[in-house]
Protein backbone atom coordinates (compact mmCIF):
# COMPACT_ATOMS: atom_id res chain seq x y z
CA UNK A 1 0.00 0.00 0.00
CA UNK A 2 1.40 3.37 -1.08
CA UNK A 3 0.11 6.70 0.12
CA UNK A 4 0.60 9.97 -1.73
CA UNK A 5 -0.27 13.09 0.24
CA UNK A 6 -0.39 16.36 -1.61
CA UNK A 7 -0.05 19.90 -0.33
CA UNK A 8 0.24 23.37 -1.80
CA UNK A 9 -2.01 24.78 -4.47
CA UNK A 10 -4.75 27.35 -3.98
CA UNK A 11 -5.69 30.60 -5.67
CA UNK A 12 -3.26 32.86 -7.50
CA UNK A 13 -3.44 35.67 -10.04
CA UNK A 14 -2.29 35.20 -13.60
CA UNK A 15 1.48 35.57 -13.82
CA UNK A 16 1.96 34.33 -10.27
CA UNK A 17 3.61 31.22 -8.87
CA UNK A 18 2.66 28.23 -6.75
CA UNK A 19 4.49 25.14 -5.53
CA UNK A 20 2.89 21.74 -5.13
CA UNK A 21 4.31 18.97 -2.95
CA UNK A 22 3.55 15.26 -2.85
CA UNK A 23 4.91 13.07 -0.04
CA UNK A 24 5.10 9.34 -0.71
CA UNK A 25 4.98 6.73 2.06
CA UNK A 26 4.20 3.07 2.55
CA UNK A 27 5.48 0.02 0.74
CA UNK A 28 7.83 1.74 -1.68
CA UNK A 29 10.74 -0.57 -2.29
CA UNK A 30 11.95 1.25 -5.32
CA UNK A 31 10.49 4.32 -6.96
CA UNK A 32 10.92 4.59 -10.68
CA UNK A 33 8.95 7.49 -12.04
CA UNK A 34 6.65 10.04 -10.44
CA UNK A 35 4.49 12.50 -12.27
CA UNK A 36 1.94 15.27 -12.14
CA UNK A 37 -1.37 15.32 -13.97
CA UNK A 38 -4.23 17.79 -13.96
CA UNK A 39 -7.93 17.75 -14.73
CA UNK A 40 -10.04 20.76 -15.58
CA UNK A 41 -13.86 20.61 -15.30
CA UNK A 42 -15.35 18.61 -18.14
CA UNK A 43 -11.91 17.61 -19.44
CA UNK A 44 -9.83 14.44 -19.44
CA UNK A 45 -7.03 14.14 -16.93
CA UNK A 46 -3.92 15.30 -18.76
CA UNK A 47 -0.22 14.86 -18.26
CA UNK A 48 1.84 17.74 -16.88
CA UNK A 49 5.32 16.45 -16.04
CA UNK A 50 7.24 13.38 -14.93
CA UNK A 51 10.63 12.63 -13.37
CA UNK A 52 12.74 9.50 -13.22
CA UNK A 53 13.38 9.21 -9.50
CA UNK A 54 16.99 8.07 -9.35
CA UNK A 55 18.46 9.75 -12.42
CA UNK A 56 16.39 12.91 -12.32
CA UNK A 57 15.47 12.87 -16.03
CA UNK A 58 12.39 14.97 -16.68
CA UNK A 59 9.63 15.14 -19.25
CA UNK A 60 7.10 17.94 -19.70
CA UNK A 61 3.91 18.58 -21.58
CA UNK A 62 4.40 21.25 -24.22
CA UNK A 63 1.79 23.44 -22.54
CA UNK A 64 3.91 23.85 -19.38
CA UNK A 65 7.44 23.57 -20.72
CA UNK A 66 9.55 26.53 -19.63
CA UNK A 67 7.05 27.55 -16.93
CA UNK A 68 6.78 24.50 -14.65
CA UNK A 69 9.61 22.59 -13.01
CA UNK A 70 9.32 19.09 -11.55
CA UNK A 71 11.83 18.01 -8.92
CA UNK A 72 12.21 15.52 -6.09
CA UNK A 73 13.89 15.12 -2.72
CA UNK A 74 15.10 11.53 -2.51
CA UNK A 75 15.70 11.63 1.24
CA UNK A 76 12.16 12.84 1.97
CA UNK A 77 10.44 10.79 -0.76
CA UNK A 78 8.79 14.03 -1.82
CA UNK A 79 7.90 15.26 -5.27
CA UNK A 80 7.54 18.94 -6.15
CA UNK A 81 6.01 20.99 -8.93
CA UNK A 82 7.06 24.62 -9.14
CA UNK A 83 4.56 26.50 -11.30
CA UNK A 84 5.58 29.94 -12.58
CA UNK A 85 3.97 32.37 -15.01
CA UNK A 86 0.61 30.78 -14.30
CA UNK A 87 -2.24 31.30 -16.76
CA UNK A 88 -6.01 30.97 -16.28
CA UNK A 89 -5.90 27.85 -18.48
CA UNK A 90 -3.71 26.18 -15.85
CA UNK A 91 -6.75 26.09 -13.56
CA UNK A 92 -7.44 22.45 -12.66
CA UNK A 93 -7.26 19.83 -9.97
CA UNK A 94 -3.66 18.66 -9.86
CA UNK A 95 -2.74 15.06 -8.99
CA UNK A 96 0.58 13.41 -8.27
CA UNK A 97 1.11 9.82 -9.32
CA UNK A 98 3.74 7.11 -8.96
CA UNK A 99 4.91 4.15 -10.99
CA UNK A 100 5.88 1.25 -8.73
CA UNK A 101 6.72 -1.45 -11.26
CA UNK A 102 7.88 0.40 -14.35
CA UNK A 103 10.54 2.90 -15.27
CA UNK A 104 8.76 4.71 -18.07
CA UNK A 105 9.03 8.46 -18.47
CA UNK A 106 5.61 8.64 -20.01
CA UNK A 107 2.48 10.75 -20.23
CA UNK A 108 0.27 7.64 -20.26
CA UNK A 109 -2.08 7.67 -17.25
CA UNK A 110 -2.35 3.89 -17.26
CA UNK A 111 1.34 3.49 -16.50
CA UNK A 112 0.94 5.01 -13.05
CA UNK A 113 -0.09 2.76 -10.18
CA UNK A 114 -1.10 5.05 -7.35
CA UNK A 115 -2.52 8.58 -7.18
CA UNK A 116 -2.71 11.43 -4.71
CA UNK A 117 -6.00 12.92 -3.58
CA UNK A 118 -5.79 15.92 -5.89
CA UNK A 119 -5.75 19.61 -5.00
CA UNK A 120 -7.40 22.55 -6.73
CA UNK A 121 -5.25 25.21 -8.37
CA UNK A 122 -7.15 28.27 -9.55
CA UNK A 123 -5.56 31.02 -11.60
CA UNK A 124 -7.59 34.21 -11.88
CA UNK A 125 -7.25 36.60 -14.81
Amino acid sequence: QVQLVESGGGLVQAGGSLRRSCAASGRIFRTFVMGWFRQAPGEEREFVAAIRWRAGNTYYADSVKGRFTISRDNAKNTLYLQMNSLKPEDTAVYYCAIQLYRNSLTSDRGSYDSWGQGTQVTVSS
